[in-house]
């Protein structure tokens, strides 16, 4: 067993008549980078504060490495946390902030000098040893933060957010630091965010969580590319869904499917189903063609409008199904050959469609066993 396994195994917890985690089953191994990610109040830092001992669960076992840390005080368990907005001692020193939790524990001073100095190298703060924390800029408070949780050596680091409270071009080049820091230094990260694209940059695997209860477990490529259910769909990035009939699966194992009028072939999914179903697609896999094009997969349609984002091109296209979907193209300096207005046809490639399983708002795809590595 690698040291920072935790296993979760039927974790509930209520409040009052409220369930904030409902029946939760994980395996995460020793050295991964795990991320919970969802909407406010989905139960993923209530999670996290289990995990941590600040809240006790009301069912369920909590188990690292071995050791169910059930009535284990927070101070007592090999974890250590990571809060947004840091935590940090105002009168206290960068030094002496690091230093804080090696001196509680009455480590030796040499041994406090030596770890304080190795968990400052780790973060780039080597030097800022004498300056207070009202002196230094967010994402280097963060590296505090960061180096007074590692020089303590845990199993398992929790992080809630730690990010959020950064402007956008920081958070970006912090969340490469932090993916590259977790591999250097080999410790299990646990990390709660709202932010798609943040859980996606850094985790090995992504815990998906509506109303309590997971919804896909899997990596950053595949709950993108392959969602399990629509509500993983509809939440992660920008996904074209739209409502269809389907009529199970040809002789290949695709789908057929009907968006209005229009038959399609869906190559991804839950495509031995039968009957009303959603479909999706990504809007950088649809392709805009002229109209008339010809071929499977095509529905006619109009440019609504468009929008320039920078590095793409995005496009809102009204289907002749009555569906509004968005296109994504590529911004290669080229010239837009689709004008407001214009008539198009969209290619919907086979293997870009997805079949779905609508679960319902309190459906669970994923509700059954220990969600593994």
């Amino acid at each position: 067993m690698n040291a920072g396994e935790l296993q979760i195994v039927n974790l509930v917890k209520v409040f009052g008549a409220f369930r904030a985690v409902d029946r939760i089953n994980l395996h995460i191994p020793g050295g991964e980078f795990f991320s919970l990610l969802g909407s406010t109040g989905c139960g993923k830092t209530t999670i996290l504060r289990m995990i941590g001992g600040f809240e006790q669960p009301t069912s369920g076992q909590i188990v690292l490495d071995g050791v169910d840390l059930a009535g284990t005080a927070p101070n007592k368990r090999r974890v250590n946390t990571v809060f947004q907005h840091y935590a940090l001692f105002p009168h206290l020193n960068v030094f002496d902030n690091v230093a804080f939790g090696l001196r509680r524990a009455r480590v030796a001073a040499g041994d406090v000098k030596r770890r304080v100095g190795e968990a400052l190298e780790l973060v780039h703060l080597t030097g800022f040893e004498n300056r207070k924390p009202a002196h230094m800029s967010g994402g280097q408070q963060q590296r505090v933060a960061l180096a007074r949780s590692l020089v303590l050596k845990p199993a398992v680091l929790l992080l809630d957010e730690p990010l959020g409270a950064l402007d956008a071009k920081l958070r970006r080049h912090l969340q490469v630091e932090l993916k590259a820091l977790q591999r250097q230094v080999g410790i299990t990260f646990i990390y709660v965010t709202h932010d798609q694209e943040e859980a996606l940059t850094l985790s090995d695997r992504v815990a998906v969580m509506s109303h309590g209860r997971l919804e896909q477990v899997a990596p950053p490529q595949q709950v993108y590319e392959e969602p399990a259910t629509v509500f993983v769909a509809d939440f992660l990035g920008v996904s074209n869904l739209m409502a269809a009939t389907a009529h199970g699966a040809d002789s290949a194992g695709h789908c057929r499917v009907c968006v209005g009028s229009f038959e399609l072939t869906a190559g991804r999914g839950n495509c031995d189903i039968s009957g009303d179903t959603k479909i999706t697609i990504r809007p950088e896999r649809i392709r805009l063609e002229p109209y008339g094009s010809s071929g499977e997969n095509r529905i006619p349609g109009m440019i609504e409008r468009w929008v320039y984002r920078g590095n793409a091109i995005q496009l809102i296209v009204r289907l002749a199904t009555g569906t509004l979907v968005d296109v994504l193209i590529q911004n290669t300096g080229d010239t837009i050959p689709f004008a407001q207005g214009a008539p198009v046809h969209a290619y919907l490639p086979v293997n870009a469609l997805r079949v779905l399983v609508d679960t319902g708002v309190n459906g669970s795809h994923i509700d059954k066993g220990v969600q593994s590595g």
